[in-house]
């Protein structure tokens, strides 16, 4: 039976928030606010907290940069992964990944049908991992961050959840990188 096992330690990571939106601000982020409290709540470091309009380059260029700083474990984001002309989060993501893990979209899709219906066809949450760092993008709404965090993200990043977890895979992720001798 999977959850965790509370004879392991615990392992705080550092996550990066990221809401992408053109008419949000910090006093009105709800989504980022939601994800911020938590993030915390389970015992993990928010290291890094921004807004970003909805541009493909700008998102790509932050994701880059947030992949590069070592103080950043995964990065999770609200906004843009809807179909209108606007939302290009899911691209922006998939441009810096270097490999993607289809069953998180997957997954948050099959846990929302429950919440919204047929709905949830609009939502093009993704999930992937580059330079060593998870990244995560959710719908915009409170409530889906919400969901995929406490359904999906709590669990997956907490290094006692059993049977495994992808916290647990973290040293390995840049394997790929090492030079064979």
């Amino acid at each position: 039976m999977p959850g965790i096992d509370e004879s392991r330690p615990f392992v705080a990571v550092s996550i990066a928030v990221l809401t992408v939106s053109d008419s949000r601000t910090m006093d009105d982020d709800k989504s980022g606010a939601t994800l911020v409290k938590l993030i915390t709540e389970d015992g993990h470091q928010v290291v890094r907290r921004e807004i970003l309009t909805d541009d493909q380059h700008v998102i790509s260029a932050k994701l880059q940069e947030w992949i590069e700083d070592s103080d950043i474990d995964v990065v999770v984001s609200s906004g843009g992964t809807g179909v209108t002309g606007r939302d290009v989060t899911p691209e922006a993501f998939e441009a810096v990944f270097e490999k993607k893990i289809d069953g998180f979209g997957e997954l948050f899709r099959m846990l929302s049908f429950d919440l919204i219906g047929t709905s949830t066809m609009q939502s093009r949450a993704v999930g992937g991992v580059a330079g060593g760092t998870y990244l995560f993008a959710l719908p915009g709404s409170p409530g889906a961050c919400k969901d995929g965090w406490t359904k999906i993200l709590r669990l997956q990043l907490d290094n006692r959840f059993r049977p495994c977890n992808l916290t647990e895979l973290m040293p390995r992720l840049n394997e790929h990188k090492k030079r064979v001798i």
